[in-house]
């Protein structure tokens, strides 16, 4: 599904995930601050925790769509 609004977030975040173990092997480094050149342009800081094998990502943000899953 793809979304185009003016109310997205600025930055794809999925993607500098992906890239942190990337980021991290090349710069020897767990912590970056990565600034997306989009458009709407778009700051981010990434931690890469190795032993947790987790991203964090922080970085302003919008909702997009809210919901509720029944089980």
């Amino acid at each position: 599904m793809v979304l185009r609004s003016s109310s997205m977030d600025p930055v794809f975040g999925s993607a500098h995930c992906a890239l942190a173990h990337y980021w991290s092997l090349k710069m020897n480094k767990c912590d970056f601050l990565a600034y997306q050149a989009s458009r709407r342009n778009g700051t981010l800081e990434i931690h890469l925790d190795k032993e947790k094998q987790r991203v964090l990502l922080r970085g302003k943000a919008v909702t997009v769509m809210e919901g509720y899953v029944l089980v």
